[in-house]
């Protein structure tokens, strides 16, 4: 299905009751990572994001996106893949953006905490992952199979999860830009290995950040259309 994003814009549902800020603290295993919930009343599905390298969960870009699906009905969690001291540590060498299972790993363990939660644990949900986390997000998909519901990866780096594609079930989009010419390729390759419900949506003139004007919005309204979609309550 083509998804047009200038019919897909998504205002705060009228007569809806506000949505529910939380911050929160995920226990996993001996750390604690920290993030942002925000639930909207009636709401389908909840997305998880999974930041690319050298972000967190305060990602502008990530933040926009995440606006743009709650404005369209959807819950989202926004939380840091690594600690504090990791993200120092990380910083000097990078090694731990690029450890796609650690990545994975502290996702699949964030769904868990979501089932165990009475707010959450009814709601389907779906993966939002940009670069590294998308490959991340692919990977936590594939091991958890059915569980996830769809999967959207921005300027990700797909190649990355690997064998773990070919597993994926979820309903997966790639969104990446037609000036990023060595991403979309690796994107492209991905594609032909992925057996589940997939499409690629190239936005044109858009290079890796998507900074450039309105292409941004347009991910996040693809992304609002996506999980619409395929998103179902438990």
């Amino acid at each position: 299905m083509k998804y047009n994003p200038s019919r897909v814009a998504y205002p705060p549902l009228a007569g809806s009751a506000e949505a529910l800020h939380q911050q929160v603290r995920i226990p996993i295993d001996e750390i604690t990572l920290s993030g942002e919930l925000t639930l909207i009343p009636e709401s389908n599905g909840i997305v998880l994001f999974a930041h690319g390298s050298g972000s967190s969960r305060h990602s502008p870009r990530n933040q926009l996106v995440a606006g743009v699906l709650q404005a369209s009905g959807t819950s989202t969690l926004l939380f840091d893949l690594l600690t504090p001291s990791e993200e120092e540590a990380d910083e000097h060498d990078g090694h731990l953006r690029f450890d796609i299972d650690l990545l994975a790993q502290r996702l699949v363990a964030a769904t868990r905490w979501l089932d165990l939660q009475p707010s959450t644990r009814r709601k389907g949900i779906g993966y939002f992952g940009a670069s590294t986390g998308g490959a991340a997000a692919l990977v936590a998909a594939a091991y958890l199979g059915g569980e996830i519901d769809a999967v959207v990866c921005r300027g990700a780096r797909p190649d990355l999860a690997g064998r773990a594609l070919p597993r994926v079930t979820a309903p997966t989009l790639l969104i990446v830009g037609g000036r990023d010419n060595i991403v979309r390729e690796l994107n492209s390759n991905a594609l032909d290995q992925l057996r589940c419900k997939k499409q690629i949506i190239v936005v044109p003139g858009a290079t890796h950040l998507f900074e450039e004007q309105g292409a941004l919005e347009e991910v996040a309204a693809l992304s609002a259309g996506w999980f619409r979609q395929y998103l179902r309550p438990r």
